[in-house]
């Protein structure tokens, strides 16, 4: 402590993130050259946005979304310069979120998948526009002839096994079970015309993975990008006896389990799965880890936010897919028969940010998120994973994305307005966005075309639309509460185009007009929160989640 100290006092005009640097690095190394903070570029240290630093935001998020616990990582490639947990992730058992925590990854699985099919591919042990028949004997006529390559743009029109009647998600069911629940249903649509998510086009990709591989789907995987990438805190449920410290004897307490490094050193820092959850009546209540065998080649695999992270960087390069027009094929947005372009492939979705991609979504207690600035100037990805279901982690994501390289996250102050980038145009993420309204019977009072009326004045403008939209008696409700509210009464979303192309729809923070309003009902605001947060999310997302 005498020697950091004194160093500190050496580097006394440096700030005090640079003090604290200097005790680990030598004073020496921030002085010489007069090298300032500032100037380490994306190597800066100070990680904030807005002013607020990562760590606080990601406190806020957590407060406000009641949720346990959170696992992140950044990539800015080929580093990781940040893998940081924070909560718990177990609330019974008072485990901690570690970087060496475990996760249901969920939909991200897809991605695993999807790198398997152009391994065979690249083996030729199979062809991706190959008919599923060619592999798979016992399926629906309608199913026979739909390609490989339909499954994996999610453009097969096979009925989603998870909206079938009866599908219990917190139940473990073999594939084979969850492809007789949509096996008397017509297709939803021709194979190739549209393009929705369907966990079923997985758990069908899964099972071609086994017949072309001649291997499990599980020891295929494991053997082809768990173990090359040394990816040691990725695994299947079934793998936790083995791999994951779940399997203490029944007499085992929290306490003497917590006690086991001082005579065991591989309890130091220990690999463990989280515990999901989901919240009930305000209440959270927990899920069986066992159920995510359900979500075969969909969302059956488990992992860390940094082990996502180099499985992210891998992909980026010919370390698991090896032939750059394949990896291209998976970068690359759907082109439908009639020519229609859909920006989604394999899971992953594409914005008008260049190079930009996505994959979110949840499973039984988890939600999860991973994105990718592809272009050679940025190549930072994010990963959040957080053991509560139905989180939307996009938001966040962006943020921490800008804190570390300015430019990759919304144009405005995600304290007080709510954006999402779309995937669409304005004018078709406004024709979503009033379809949406109407499935749901909520009036639009008006639509104002901000573009249109510029050029009638002579000027330019970017479009730019605004839907105005409500319900009288939520309205009412809040107008009781603080008559003022209605000046920001009806609701209303911006939809606009930025200097870059990029979409983006906006809302104000319904918690900061409660904070400004100082209303009480904070149950109608909170429910009228995740309205606008569907809205704006079935408006700007290809998949449904």
């Amino acid at each position: 402590m005498k020697m950091i100290f004194a160093r500190a006092l050496f580097c006394s005009t440096a700030s005090v993130l640079t003090i604290v640097l200097s005790a680990s690095l030598g004073c020496s190394a921030l002085v010489a050259g007069e090298v300032s903070v500032s100037d380490v570029g994306r190597a800066r240290p100070v990680l904030a946005i807005r002013g607020k630093y990562i760590d606080q935001q990601i406190s806020d998020f957590m407060a406000k979304n009641n949720v346990p616990g959170l696992s992140m990582a950044i990539v800015q490639a080929p580093y990781i310069p940040r893998s940081a947990s924070y909560g718990r992730a177990s609330i019974v058992n008072d485990q901690l979120a570690s970087t060496r925590t475990t996760w249901n990854i969920g939909p991200i699985t897809q991605g695993f998948t999807a790198v398997a099919v152009f391994q065979l591919y690249e083996a030729k042990k199979l062809g991706i526009h190959d008919a599923i028949d060619k592999y798979l004997v016992d399926i629906p006529e309608a199913w026979r002839k739909v390609t490989i390559f339909e499954l994996l743009q999610h453009a097969s029109g096979i009925p989603d096994y998870r909206t079938a009647p009866g599908f219990d998600e917190d139940k473990v069911y073999r594939p084979d079970e969850l492809l007789a629940m949509v096996r008397g249903k017509p297709l939803l649509f021709a194979a190739g015309s549209q393009v929705r998510m369907s966990a079923t086009d997985f758990a069908l990709l899964g099972l071609v993975i086994e017949r072309a591989s001649g291997m499990s789907f599980h020891d295929y995987i494991t053997k082809n990008q768990i173990e090359p990438l040394g990816l040691h805190r990725t695994m299947f449920v079934e793998d936790f006896a083995k791999k994951a410290f779940v399997d203490l004897p029944a007499e085992a307490t929290v306490e003497n389990k917590h006690q086991r490094f001082k005579s065991d050193i591989s309890y130091i820092d220990p690999i463990e799965p989280a515990i999901g959850y989901r919240e009930k009546d305000g209440k959270l209540t927990p899920t069986a880890p066992d159920s995510s065998r359900s979500l075969f080649g969909f969302g059956s695999l488990w992992s860390s936010a940094e082990d996502i992270s180099i499985w992210d960087v891998a992909l980026a390069g010919s370390t698991l897919v090896k032939a750059a027009e394949n990896r291209a094929l998976i970068y690359t947005p759907t082109r439908l028969a009639n020519g229609t372009t859909v920006p989604a492939m394999a899971g992953w979705e594409f914005t008008h940010h260049p190079g930009f991609m996505e994959m979110k979504g949840k499973s039984a207690g988890f939600s999860v998120y991973l994105s990718s600035f592809t272009v050679g100037n940025e190549l930072v990805c994010v990963t959040l994973l957080v053991n509560k279901e139905g989180v939307d982690l996009t938001d966040l994501a962006r943020d921490i994305a800008e804190s570390y390289q300015a430019g990759l996250g919304a144009p405005v102050d995600s304290d007080s307005i709510v954006t999402q980038e779309s995937k669409y145009s304005v004018d078709e993420t406004a024709k979503r966005l009033k379809a949406r309204l109407a499935a749901m019977k909520i009036p639009i009072f008006a639509v104002f075309d901000h573009a249109e009326n510029a050029r009638q004045s002579e000027l330019e403008l970017r479009p730019t639309k605004v839907l105005v939209f409500g319900n009288a008696r939520v309205g009412t409700k809040l107008m009781l509460d603080n008559q003022a509210i209605a000046l920001d009464l009806p609701l209303r979303v911006s939809i606009w185009e930025d200097e870059r192309t990029r979409v983006w729809v906006s809302y104000h923070s319904l918690d900061k007009l409660a904070d400004e309003y100082s209303l009480k009902d904070r149950g109608t605001i909170k429910i009228l929160g995740r309205v606008l947060e569907n809205l704006v999310s079935h408006s700007v997302n290809v998949y449904d989640y």
